[in-house]
């Protein structure tokens, strides 16, 4: 069962910008919840730690 969206602490990206905002939030065993930080009301998706690793390392290769 994941944590309810009161559970997570979302902290901002370190890549965003005033108009592409992203919080991610650590949601247990790896995984990760991601949202809008310009419209947290609008919920949020999770990513299984599998997909959240692949993601971090394709942005981190970006840099």
């Amino acid at each position: 069962m994941y944590p309810s969206t009161d559970e997570l602490r979302f902290r901002k990206s370190s890549y965003s910008n005033p108009n592409n905002c992203v919080e991610y939030a650590d949601a247990g065993g790896g995984s990760a919840a991601v949202r809008d930080s310009q419209n947290p009301e609008q919920g949020h998706f999770l990513l299984p730690g599998s997909e959240w690793g692949a993601f971090l390392a394709t942005v981190q290769h970006q840099r």
